[in-house]
C-alpha cells in the first residue's frame, strides 16, 4: 500500500472544502451546544435554506449571488424564530425535536415535484456559480500542486473565500465568548434558573443564541452551494448533522477553535482509512476482499470508533476544557 498517497490525500481533504462547509457547521452548532446548551439536531435545515437561497435566487430569478446568500440567510433567521418561540421555553429535548423534524421536513418539501417549478425537486440546481469562479485568481481548470498534495484552481478560490470566512467567524466567536452577552449565555447554559434570578431574560439569550448559530449554519449552505458548484436536496439528509456534531465532539465543544480543528480531523481520519482499504482491495490480487460499498461503510465505523475512544478518554474533545464539560453535564 502507498502510504504516501494516502496521505497525500488525507491533507488534502484536511483543508478542502469539504472541511470548510463542516467546520461552518460545527461553528453555528458550537454557539447552540457549547455555549447555550441547545440541542439542535436539524443544522442542516439551515444550510438547506442558504444554499437554496443562493440557487433558486440566482436561476430562477437571475439575481446576484449576493443577494441570494441574504436571501438564504435571512430566511435561515425566520425558521430559528419560528422554531425557537414554541420550544425554548421548554425542555431541551423539544428543540431536538423539532429541529430534527423541520429539517427533514424542508428536505421533504424541497425534493418535491410539486415545488419542482422553484427548487427543480430532486434534478438540483446547477450552472450558476460562473461569476463566483470568474473572481478567482487561479485557472480554474488547471491543478496546483503543493507538496505533492493536489488541488483544482476553482477549488482552491473557494478555500480561499471559505478559510477566510471561518477566521473572521472564529475571531466574532472568540469576542462575543469573552463579552458579557457571552458570559450571561454561559450562565444560562449552566443553571437558567440562577440567571433568571439575576434578572436575566434566558429565553431572549436563547433565541438570540438560535438564530446567530442558524444564519452561520445558513452561511455553510451559502458556501456549499458555490464550492460544488450545484444543489440538490438529497444532500441535506439529517447525517450531515451528526457529522457536523462529531466534528464539534472532537475538536471540544465552547471552544475558539475546537469546531474547526475537529471539522479538519473529521476528514482526514475519514480519507486515510477510504484511501488505504481502496488500495488494499485492487488489482487482480486484493489483500482484502470487500465491494467498495462495504469500503464506504467500514470507514465510517473506524471513524465512529474513533469518536467513541475520544468521549471515553477525553471527552472534552482536543482543545475543550474538562471542567466546563462536567458543568454543563
Amino acid at each position: 500500500m502507498d502510504i504516501v498517497s494516502a496521505l497525500q490525500v488525507a491533507l488534502a481533504q484536511l483543508v478542502g472544502p469539504s472541511a470548510i462547509f463542516y467546520a461552518l457547521l460545527a461553528i453555528g452548532l458550537n454557539l447552540h451546544f457549547g455555549y447555550a446548551g441547545l440541542l439542535n439536531f436539524g443544522q442542516i435545515g439551515f444550510a438547506l435554506l442558504g444554499g437554496y437561497g443562493v440557487g433558486i435566487m440566482a436561476v430562477n430569478y437571475d439575481q446576484p449571488l449576493w443577494l441570494g446568500a441574504i436571501v438564504g440567510i435571512a430566511a435561515a433567521a425566520v425558521l430559528a424564530m419560528v422554531l425557537g418561540v414554541p420550544t425554548l421555553r421548554l425542555r431541551a429535548d423539544y428543540l431536538a425535536i423539532v429541529t430534527i423534524a423541520a429539517s427533514e421536513i424542508l428536505r421533504l418539501v424541497f425534493r418535491s415535484t410539486s415545488t419542482d417549478e422553484v427548487t427543480h425537486s430532486t434534478n438540483g440546481i446547477y450552472g450558476y456559480s460562473a461569476p463566483f469562479y470568474a473572481q478567482s485568481p487561479f485557472d480554474n481548470g488547471k491543478q496546483y500542486s503543493f507538496l505533492g498534495i493536489k488541488f483544482i484552481g476553482g477549488d482552491l478560490w473557494a478555500m480561499v473565500i471559505g478559510w477566510s470566512i471561518v477566521a473572521l467567524l472564529c475571531l466574532m466567536v472568540y469576542l462575543l465568548s469573552h463579552s458579557p452577552w457571552g458570559r450571561v449565555l454561559k450562565a444560562v447554559r449552566e443553571d437558567e434558573d440562577a440567571a433568571r434570578a439575576l434578572g436575566k431574560n434566558a429565553y431572549f439569550f436563547k433565541m438570540q443564541a438560535l438564530v446567530l448559530g442558524g444564519c452561520i449554519g445558513a452561511l455553510g449552505g451559502v458556501f456549499n452551494s458555490l464550492a460544488s458548484p450545484s444543489i440538490n436536496p438529497d444532500f441535506f439528509s439529517t447525517a450531515q448533522t451528526f457529522f457536523a456534531y462529531g466534528a464539534l465532539i472532537l475538536g471540544g465543544a465552547a471552544t475558539v477553535f475546537g469546531p474547526v480543528v475537529g471539522a479538519m480531523l473529521f476528514w482526514f481520519l475519514l480519507a486515510i482509512p477510504d484511501v488505504l482499504l481502496r488500495q488494499a482491495t485492487a488489482g487482480d490480487n486484493p489483500l482484502i476482499s470487500m465491494t467498495e460499498q462495504q469500503v464506504g461503510a467500514v470507514r465510517y465505523v473506524i471513524l465512529g470508533l474513533a469518536i467513541m475512544l475520544m468521549m471515553v478518554f477525553r471527552p472534552q474533545g482536543i482543545l475543550g476544557n474538562k471542567r466546563e464539560v462536567q458543568l454543563d453535564a
